[in-house]
């Protein structure tokens, strides 16, 4: 009997005991990406798509305004404002403290805190010639004093590159001092090597000595996320950094500009990131990737297909279906360009001399970039006149050259003034010693690409020159490229940061094989390069990007075909989103409600 009351005692204090409080929901964004990943160590990457995530990873000095246009530099893991001498040469970081790198077995189980020593073995990384970092010219141009040179001995000597070396330009002064000191004045220093979080945030040394070769797939950082699961080209998981440090949104939107307004309005103060999880797919058709953010599969999709746009955005207006379904759409003038890049060093369709001139010239006047604009991108995009693009110093839309003309016949008179004509009789021009012509173009396969290489075997077929295609998933058309093993390859470019003078890196000759894919070598366009390094902005500095435009015209490394217009959709249960323009971080400023989220 007294067992039996005990159990009606125990059911009736179950029955009137308060239920238990609900899970919080995880808040998860999910979107695709339209090309794959190579990875995560900054030193092995270049893609805008890798960089994408490292920089929600990885944490440099300095970021930028998440809402202000025109773009403003602010602290990150700085304290303050730099100090820089009157000259432009002695740069000093103030760390601050208590930042910590997120948990990980290479460190052993302990805690471990951000220091100034951090960024001097990071920088060192981009200078240890075993690495093959894509991004060390960045640094290179920098002039770091005795950072090249003790490179160069690294090199000539064939030894391990010496981490433990004392470097007289790049220095811990304290545990949380960086201090850096340039052969030449650098004006610009902060904005180009110490405002990205992608390739410029600091990595622990422990993690590197404990991954090795498979630092690619284990990146440890201090920023707001850390990576939970990689399928290669397929899916990477990442989970908000449980040991982030307390982060609030904070921005200074431009007056009038009322979309940035409305966000600060709605997450001034919130603590930062604001999602739990993010799922990054990849999918690299346009269709299945639009479908997936219409079956509510992805909260948003960035930069709509230009095969939907007209569904999505008709007349530069969300489509109403859209409207009606709470979506957003964000429309933005991005600081880009796409190209089509020439192999210079290729014996058909490189070298400088005036009859391999005259065949880049002549592809690119074959070419009509309006119909480009019309058919393949449905109306998305600007002629571009130069590789210096939109919001940065330099660009000039009152700037006209020959890279956006259209003129076949113009073309055709190039061609055969220096022999390329069809000697054989069979309808296809030959090269001036007989051979035929022949020109590769390597591509992907993907819609788009379908699109613009038919528009281009189109023109090349109207000016009498054969076209093949070769379609490769994109990083192995990036390890061909930088190899050298290309005739032709589409490329695009964002900018990293306002100045202009980043999109003629692709132009300088140092930067052969990296940045400068064609291998172009101009010693004019070097030197200005060089001097506009050391100037601050203003019209001499103007008059420099005025000429070295006018060289990269004149010569056609690249034939540079638009600035795009790139449209990204919000579904209604997601807000925050403003496309950056020169860093790639955002999935901290964006929130999700899980409660009108569909079910996955």
């Amino acid at each position: 009997m007294k067992l039996l009351l005990a159990a009606l005692a125990a059911c009736v204090a179950l029955a009137t005991a308060p239920p238990a409080p609900a899970a919080t929901p995880v808040k998860t964004l999910r979107y695709a990406f339209r090309v794959a990943e190579t990875g995560f160590d900054p030193t092995g990457i270049s893609d805008i798509y890798s960089r994408t995530l490292t920089a929600h990873i990885f944490e440099s000095p300095y970021t930028f305004d998440p809402l202000a246009r025109p773009a403003r530099v602010v602290p990150l893991v700085a304290v303050g404002e730099p100090e820089i001498s009157a000259d432009f040469r002695t740069f000093r970081i103030k760390l601050r403290p208590g930042i910590y790198f997120a948990d990980d077995p290479a460190f052993k189980g302990r805690k471990r805190e951000l220091t100034a020593d951090d960024f001097v073995y990071s920088i060192k990384r981009f200078a240890d010639p075993a690495t093959n970092a894509q991004a060390w010219v960045v640094y290179e141009e920098a002039g770091i004093v005795g950072l090249t040179e003790l490179r160069e001995q690294v090199i000539k000597s064939r030894k391990p590159f010496p981490y433990d070396a004392e470097i007289e330009g790049l220095k811990a002064l304290d545990r949380y001092t960086l201090q850096v000191r340039t052969h030449d004045p650098r004006p610009r220093l902060i904005e180009s090597i110490f405002a990205g979080n992608d390739l410029y945030g600091a990595v622990a040394h422990e993690v590197v000595e404990f991954y090795g070769d498979r630092l690619m797939e284990h990146p440890v950082g201090t920023g707001p996320f850390v990576l939970k699961a990689w399928r290669r080209s397929s899916q990477m998981v990442f989970e908000r950094n449980p040991t982030y440090r307390e982060r609030h949104y904070e921005a200074q939107p431009a007056p009038g500009d009322a979309q940035a307004q409305a966000i600060y309005a709605k997450f001034k103060g919130r603590r930062l990131p604001m999602v739990d999880r993010v799922v990054v797919d990849v999918i690299t058709e346009d269709q299945p990737r639009w479908l997936s953010f219409l079956n509510n599969e992805h909260d948003f999709i960035e930069r709509v297909p230009e095969a939907f746009i007209t569904q999505a955005t008709p007349g530069g207006k969300l489509a109403p279906n859209l409207a009606r379904r709470g979506m957003q759409a964000v429309f933005t003038v991005a600081p880009d360009m796409t190209l089509t890049c020439f192999n210079l060093d290729d014996p058909v369709i490189g070298g400088v001399t005036p009859d391999k001139v005259a065949l880049r010239r002549a592809l690119s006047l074959a070419y009509d970039v309006s119909k480009e604009i019309r058919l393949a991108r449905r109306g998305q995009a600007v002629p571009a006149q130069s590789p210096i693009v939109p919001a940065t110093s330099g660009y000039d839309p009152a700037f006209k050259s020959e890279m956006s003309d259209y003129d076949p016949a113009r073309a055709r008179a190039l061609l055969d003034l220096y022999g390329y004509v069809d000697r054989d009789g069979d309808g296809w021009r030959d090269l001036p010693d007989g051979r035929p012509l022949v020109l590769t173009r390597n591509t992907q396969p993907d819609s788009l690409s379908r699109s613009l290489d038919e528009l281009w075997e189109q023109a090349l077929r109207a000016i009498g020159i054969r076209l093949q295609i070769k379609i490769q998933q994109w990083p192995e058309n990036l390890k061909a490229a930088q190899a050298g093993n290309f005739q032709m390859w589409p490329v695009g470019s964002t900018a990293a940061s306002p100045d202009g003078q980043e999109a003629l890196q692709r132009y300088y000759g140092p930067a052969s094989g990296t940045q400068n894919l064609p291998r172009f070598r101009n010693a004019r366009l070097d030197a200005l390069y060089e001097r506009m390094q050391a100037l601050p902005d203003g019209p001499e500095r103007d008059a420099l990007f005025q000429e070295a435009k006018r060289i990269t015209v004149a010569f056609m490394p690249y034939k540079v075909h638009v600035h795009r217009i790139l449209t990204d959709l919000e579904q209604p249960w997601m807000s925050g989103y403003y496309r950056p323009l020169f860093w790639l971080d955002f999935w901290q400023f964006v929130d999700v409600d899980p409660a009108r989220q569909p079910v996955r």
